[in-house]
């Protein structure tokens, strides 16, 4: 017989503040946004970075609208998954786009935890390896495990003040960086070569990962306090101070290094900034702000993904098996996020890991604001030409990519489609011939 414990969830209401919100947003951006994905923009962008991911913030707030007329009618720990069941009601259509959206967030997470591994070598005057890099991946993210089992309250004061170091620790570099080489901007000047617009909208769709860290606060929706306004507020702010940050940061790494360096440097190449200008300390200093970035922005990762997770369990569209495990749904939902991460972190390298992200992401959040437009644009008061614009421009961004990709790592669409195909079949099939639990 199955104990309620094991059936449980386990969420704590107004557990978490407006600030402890933004926090944990900011957690996830900062950490997938700076450190792991500005030479990836950059090499696709060339000298026109800086301005792909301020194009991906004007996408971002477009796509923040459904989710916060969302989650002002619906706050949940479901966030995402209870909106799509609100949009498409409980059919395999919500679970396929649900799960699209927790392994784009399950992608982030490996994506920051090789960031970690790849920044941290730069501490010791080792060659690159593959190997080093997912070890000490793999061990940031048994962290995170460790630390979400404490609750709630440890992961917004862990993230509350993480956040602050880190915004002072990236202000400070990014300001410095921009002092010491004289405010020039010789380097923007420079021909980006072959770059053209669709090269460019791919870069954008690359750098909306650094921003899609805001979804994680709608997962959280039924903690936070006071929800029905906190959650667009948190949103807004979240998207506003990384904005900010990003623009600051590449300015400084276009004024350090050219083009072509930060490109050779795809993977750390904030550290790399830092070496012409503040010399070994600065690539230390540089490297500590990476760490606290990276560790912070998994934990609050982790923190909001399971939960998505134990909603679509709890929805029933997804299996659960406990594998004899004890305790609550939630806690053997965390196993699952992480163990996941974990080999997506083995598996595949930085640009991969991003290309992947972005794929499903915009897939998903294209579905969201179709529901929203078919579905709930009375009922949550949506302005439809604000949904449509957001559709369109996700439209555009998501072609422009793919396209790239198809010229550059055709891999990466081979797995992009066969991870769909498992997604939407699977789902189909748990939905027509229904789920059937294993229980130990």
């Amino acid at each position: 017989m199955q104990h309620s414990q094991d059936r449980s969830t386990d969420y704590q209401e107004n557990s978490l503040t407006l600030m402890g919100a933004v926090a944990m947003g900011t957690g996830v951006m900062i950490g997938a946004g700076i450190f792991a994905l500005t030479g990836q923009v950059a090499e696709l962008a060339g000298s026109w970075f800086p301005l792909a991911f301020l194009a991906a913030s004007i996408v971002a707030l477009f796509s923040a609208y459904s989710y916060v007329k969302l989650a002002h009618a619906y706050p949940s720990a479901g966030g995402i998954a209870m909106f799509l069941n609100k949009a498409y009601g409980k059919t395999a259509w919500t679970g396929s786009y649900a799960l699209l959206m927790y392994f784009s967030m399950v992608i982030n997470e490996s994506l920051v935890a090789r960031t970690f591994g790849t920044y941290t070598l730069q501490l010791y005057e080792v060659e690159e390896n593959t190997w080093l890099v997912s070890g000490l991946g793999v061990g940031l993210l048994v962290v995170a495990f460790l630390v979400n089992i404490l609750g709630n309250r440890f992961i917004e004061s862990l993230s509350f003040i993480t956040a602050f170091i880190k915004l002072a620790g990236i202000a400070i570099l990014a300001f410095g960086g921009i002092w010491a080489s004289g405010f020039s901007l010789e380097n923007f000047s420079q021909s980006s070569g072959e770059t053209g617009y669709g090269s460019f909208l791919g870069a954008v769709a690359l750098a909306l990962l650094a921003f899609k860290g805001f979804t994680t606060i709608t997962n959280s929706g039924s903690e936070l306090k006071n929800p029905h306004k906190n959650v667009g507020r948190a949103i807004l702010i979240s998207i506003g101070l990384c904005l900010v940050l990003y623009l600051l940061v590449t300015v400084a790494v276009g004024g350090s290094l050219t083009i072509e360096e930060i490109v050779k440097a795809k993977d750390y190449s904030l550290a790399q900034a830092a070496r012409p200008t503040f010399g070994k300390y600065g690539v230390w200093f540089t490297v500590v702000f990476a760490i606290i970035a990276t560790v912070s922005g998994v934990i609050a990762s982790v923190f909001a993904v399971s939960r998505m997770l134990d909603m679509l369990t709890e929805m029933k569209l997804v299996p659960h098996s406990h594998f004899g495990m004890p305790g609550s749904i939630q806690k053997h939902t965390l196993v699952y996020t992480v163990v996941m991460a974990i080999i997506l972190t083995l598996l595949f390298d930085l640009s991969r890991i991003a290309s992947l992200g972005a794929i499903y992401y915009i897939i998903m959040d294209i579905a969201i604001h179709w529901g929203v437009l078919r579905k709930l644009r009375e009922e949550v008061q949506a302005n439809s030409g604000i949904l449509v614009t957001a559709i369109v421009l996700d439209l555009i961004i998501l072609v422009a990519f793919v396209a790239v990709k198809a010229r550059t790592d055709v891999l990466v669409l081979y797995v992009s489609l066969a991870g769909l195909l498992v997604i939407f079949i699977g789902e189909f099939l748990l939905i027509r011939y229904g789920q059937k639990s294993v229980e130990h």
